[in-house]
Parts: C-alpha cells; sequence; structure tokens
C-alpha cells in the first residue's frame, strides 16, 4: 500500500507540473503574437498552371483601404510600399525634384540664349541664388555668349584652356587695366603712372611722336616729360580688343583726340602677371594716316 501510494503522488506532481509548462507556453505564444505588427502583407503562392494571391486583412490607417493584395503585382508591391511608410515619401521626393528640374528640362540652347540678355554682375547674382542656378549660371556656353558679346567674335574658334567664365574674368581685369592706363593719362599722375610699369628693364615705351624708350627709368622719365609739356587730353578709345594668354595679354584699339584734327592713333599695349596682378611692359602709339595724308606724303618725295 505504500508502494501505492507513493506511485499515485509521483503521478499526480507530473500531472501538475505538465499542466503549468502548458499553461506558460500558452501564455508566452499569446504576448508574442499581441507584439507583433499588425499589417500583414500579401503572401502569394505560385503553381506551374497559374498563380494565386491570398488575401489578408490590414488593421492600420492608410491608403490599402483595408485590403492588401491583388492579382496585380504592381499593385501589391505599391500597397506595400504605402504600408512601410515609403511611397508618400518617394512620392514627395518625386515631385520636389520635378518643381526643382523644370530650368533642367529646357533645351540647352533655349537656356544659354536666355542667359545671354544678362551681364556680367547679373549673370554673376545668378550663380549664389541656389544650386540649380548655379549649375546653369556657371555653364561654359553661356560665358562664351556673354564673351562675344562684350568683347569679341574674333576669338569663336578659340577653346580656353580654363574655360569661358575664367577667360572671360581675366579678360575683363585686362580690360580693366587698360581702362585706368588711359584715365592716368587723362589725370596726368606720374605716380599712378609708375605703379602701373613693371619695374624691369626690357620694358619699352613708344609714343605717337615717334621716340622709343627702354628701361623703366626712361620710360617713367618720358611720361614725366609727356605729362608736363601736354594739356589735358579728352581721349576716347575704341575698337578694343583683348587677347590673355596664360601670364601674358595684349590689347589693341584706336584712340581718338579730341583737341587734335588728326586720324586716330593706333595703339598696342601689352601686359604680364606678376605677383598676383598685371603690369604693362610695352607701350605703342601711332598715327594713322588717311588718303590724303598719303598722297601728300607720295608728291612731297
Amino acid at each position: 500500500m505504500e508502494i501505492t501510494a507513493f506511485n499515485f503522488t509521483l503521478s499526480e506532481s507530473f500531472l501538475i507540473a505538465s499542466s503549468l509548462t502548458l499553461l506558460s507556453l500558452s501564455l508566452a505564444l499569446l504576448t508574442l503574437r499581441s507584439k507583433s505588427p499588425k499589417s500583414k502583407l500579401t503572401v502569394r503562392s505560385s503553381t506551374s498552371a497559374a498563380s494565386t494571391s491570398k488575401t489578408r486583412t490590414c488593421r492600420c490607417c492608410c491608403s490599402c483601404i483595408g485590403e492588401i493584395g491583388s492579382d496585380n503585382s504592381k499593385d501589391s508591391v505599391t500597397a506595400e510600399k504605402y504600408v512601410n511608410g515609403v511611397g508618400a515619401a518617394e512620392d514627395m521626393v518625386v515631385d520636389k525634384q520635378t518643381g526643382a528640374s523644370m530650368m533642367e528640362q529646357l533645351v540647352p540652347e533655349i537656356t544659354t540664349h536666355a542667359l545671354s540678355y544678362l551681364d556680367y554682375p547679373s549673370l554673376c547674382r545668378l550663380s549664389m541664388t541656389n544650386s540649380l542656378m548655379r549649375k546653369a549660371a556657371n555653364d561654359d556656353n553661356a560665358w562664351k555668349a556673354l564673351y562675344h558679346k562684350d568683347f569679341t567674335l574674333e576669338q569663336g574658334s578659340v577653346t580656353p584652356v580654363i574655360g569661358w567664365k575664367a577667360y572671360y574674368a581675366v579678360t575683363r581685369a585686362i580690360v580693366n587695366v587698360n581702362t585706368e592706363f588711359f584715365n592716368i593719362i587723362r589725370e596726368r599722375s606720374l605716380q599712378a603712372m609708375s605703379q602701373l610699369w613693371l619695374n624691369s628693364d626690357y620694358v619699352k615705351c613708344t609714343h605717337a611722336s615717334g621716340e622709343n624708350f627702354s628701361g623703366y627709368n626712361a620710360v617713367i622719365q618720358s611720361w614725366q616729360f609727356a605729362f608736363n609739356w601736354e594739356q589735358g587730353l579728352d581721349l576716347q578709345v575704341r575698337d578694343v580688343r583683348a587677347r590673355v594668354l596664360t601670364d601674358m595679354a595684349w590689347v589693341t584699339m584706336k584712340m581718338y583726340v579730341v583737341e587734335m584734327d588728326t586720324g586716330p592713333f593706333n595703339v598696342t599695349n601689352v601686359f604680364e602677371f606678376h605677383d598676383g596682378r598685371w603690369y604693362m611692359v610695352h607701350h605703342h602709339s601711332s598715327v594713322m594716316i588717311i588718303d590724303a595724308e598719303v598722297d601728300q606724303q607720295i608728291m612731297h618725295a
């Protein structure tokens, strides 16, 4: 009897332990199910004959309207994106890109033609508005068109190594220095003229009188003599043409003196780039002989 009672107690304990274990497992499964995602995507099973789709209910507040999955795979992929919150973000990116790339969708020739109506400062300001405008304003063709409009068409076949934007900027700098040279003559400032010329022995200056001066000291003395002898002159400069290389540039032009009845002066100025600025190294001026003067010289000869 003792052995039987012992077996019964052992068997009863085993049953109780098993029941508690099963109860714990059931609670664990319920807990896991309650923490799992509520959105269920389409599960597709395909056979050799045809493909079928099983639709499960989506318990979310999205554009799938309570159901996910259809016979169209594209619709299923789209619904899946919106369930995961990806579709709306992609639509926003596409809309943003479509609005921002409006100018990029123009034909490049049309964009270049539109920008050609802007001047140098306006094109620079446009490049500072945003990244899209900076890309359009930095287009090489736009700066090439602006160069031909502001300077000359003679260099249409030239392809600057530094690009047309940088070539325009350096040409603009040379033209400004050349304009400064004539302003110095109008103001008769010997100090400014001394700073404009490169202090070197190989600089040369040929005045309209035909006198030639070589070396920095001789050139500056010639300008001192000219400023002391000449009165203020009303100079007009036309037909300016500039050509720029790496560290050298030359400018040709016609100079008119209002107080004189002679023809225009042919002027050539040569500059070199040293220590971050342009210096004049050569100046040549000569009077253009008109046809009547040529005939008189021939008869006199």
